[in-house]
């Protein structure tokens, strides 16, 4: 069986929020985000794509801005609609974004491996992206299939297959499939037949 499912970064963030008053950490924080009014538009101008015909199933990870996203897809094609938390965005274990070392980003595209005491690694991220992508290729008779998630978690995911070096092109068999920085709603179009990977394509570029 013939399987496509695209993997799409939100759309855009209401930034300059103003926490003085937010007791919550900066998991949650991060996790109740939600979509500037031109983030709603891009998403939803994105949603009537020809590409986004006739999706079988759409879905999100649990932050806001995903599900803020994948809403577009789902109302479009009256199609089936389910939160995974396998998606999420990496945890980046901390309570403050001053805790982070220098070149955070960098030394984990670096080292797979490196993480915060109380945050996720890029292998462990990629582990259970892939966990979620079995759960799409073996339990779900749905053949198109949109995954809305997040920047770095997909980036972990597709190094299973692609050369991904940190502020370089990401290639997939020498295709390069992503030559500039991540933009809001990045997708990639993934490709699989009988469960083995045929092919993986960047329609934005």
């Amino acid at each position: 069986m013939k399987k496509i499912i695209y993997f799409m970064r939100h759309s855009e963030v209401l930034k300059g929020i103003n926490h003085e008053f937010n007791n919550d950490n900066i998991q949650l924080r991060n996790e109740k985000s939600i979509l500037s009014s031109n983030g709603e538009k891009l998403a939803k101008e994105l949603s009537l794509n020809e590409e986004f015909n006739d999706l079988d199933l759409v879905v999100s990870s649990s932050y806001v801005r995903a599900m803020s996203t994948a809403k577009y897809f789902v109302e479009k094609n009256k199609c089936e609609f389910a939160v995974v938390d396998l998606f999420n965005e990496r945890c980046h274990g901390v309570d403050s974004w001053d805790e982070l070392p220098q070149n955070f980003e960098e030394k984990q595209f670096s080292d797979f491996n490196f993480k915060m005491e109380k945050g996720e690694s890029l292998n462990e991220v990629r582990e259970r992206m892939l966990n979620g992508l079995e759960l799409l290729l073996n339990h779900t008779s749905a053949e198109k299939i949109l995954v809305v998630s997040h920047a770095t978690c997909i980036a972990a995911m597709l190094s299973t297959w692609c050369s991904i070096k940190y502020g370089e092109s990401y290639k997939f068999n020498d295709k390069i499939i992503l030559d500039h920085d991540w933009k809001y709603l990045e997708y990639f179009k993934v490709e699989f037949e009988d469960d083995e990977l045929v092919d993986i394509s960047n329609l934005n570029i």
